[in-house]
């Protein structure tokens, strides 16, 4: 540590190595967002090139490894720590929180779901309905979506299409729902269309769009459960379809009865899977 003294006060200067021990921060990781204009030191010696920090630093810092610890990006951490006032940065945060909870509340599942099947846990059989549906209205967005980003997709577009119709005058005529094509499971990505069934003016907007979603012959089943368990729902609804029925080419819809938008209880969400099939009679 080093202070250069004046007549009236003493201004302290930390040196990398006090600050890494102070803040639990590595001088390679201190070094490393300096690089990245995070975190800059108090001053450089010109003659040295050594860091030396400012005692009110050390909050900052604290503050820095802890969203690292939650795994918040560094650019997202670089926009925190750039919001000019207090009530900004706290919703910026809050908004990582929710993130990271969500990813928690998938992790968990995911894990509850994997010990499922390790365990061996039997699995009542299907139920499956034979269904003609016609032609539906619907507002409605369509992108490529990849498997991986697939679940931040799925909320956000839900989110826009929801907001969309309240207060435009159209009304709901059917659960949300979505159109996956083959490729998205092939290939690990594909045009999805995501839409909410309307009738009335419904006014797109922005990357939204009014379709109509084409009528179809559907083997249809319920799944009772987490998103991260529909995959049992696919294999048991393509095994009887394979079986009993003759499916045909064409998106597997799903219609969503219960979304996380009205419960976070995962144990009540309720998924109807449709795969296309030709009925005879």
């Amino acid at each position: 540590m080093c202070a250069d003294r004046g007549d009236l006060d003493v201004q302290v200067r930390l040196t990398i190595g006090d600050f890494a021990r102070m803040t639990h921060l590595s001088v390679k990781a201190l070094r490393h967002y300096h690089d990245q204009g995070l975190l800059v030191p108090a001053d450089i010696d010109r003659w040295t090139g050594y860091r030396y920090y400012d005692p009110s630093q050390v909050a900052t810092a604290q503050v820095i490894r802890r969203f690292r610890d939650m795994g918040m990006p560094l650019g997202d951490l670089r926009s925190v720590l750039q919001v000019p006032d207090g009530s900004s940065r706290n919703r910026a945060i809050v908004t990582h929180l929710e993130r990271m909870e969500r990813q928690l509340e998938q992790t968990q599942s995911t894990v509850a779901s994997l010990r499922a099947l390790l365990e061996g846990h039997p699995r009542a059989p299907i139920e499956v309905e034979l269904r003609r549906v016609g032609p539906t209205r619907a507002l409605a967005i369509r992108e490529e979506v990849s498997v991986a980003g697939a679940v931040t997709w799925w909320g956000q577009v839900f989110k826009e299409l929801r907001s969309a119709l309240h207060g435009s005058g159209a009304e709901r005529t059917g659960p949300d729902g979505a159109l996956w094509p083959g490729e998205f499971f092939e290939v690990e990505k594909g045009q999805v269309t995501a839409f909410l069934p309307v009738s009335g003016g419904a006014q797109p907007s922005g990357r939204m769009q009014v379709l109509d979603i084409p009528a179809g012959e559907l083997a249809v089943t319920l799944h009772e459960g987490p998103f991260e368990d529909l995959d049992q729902a696919y294999a048991a609804l393509g095994m009887y379809v394979a079986e009993h029925v003759i499916g045909v080419e064409g998106p597997i819809r799903e219609h969503y009865l219960v979304t996380p938008f009205d419960t976070r209880d995962e144990s009540r969400h309720r998924t109807e899977v449709c795969w296309p099939v030709f009925l005879t009679t």
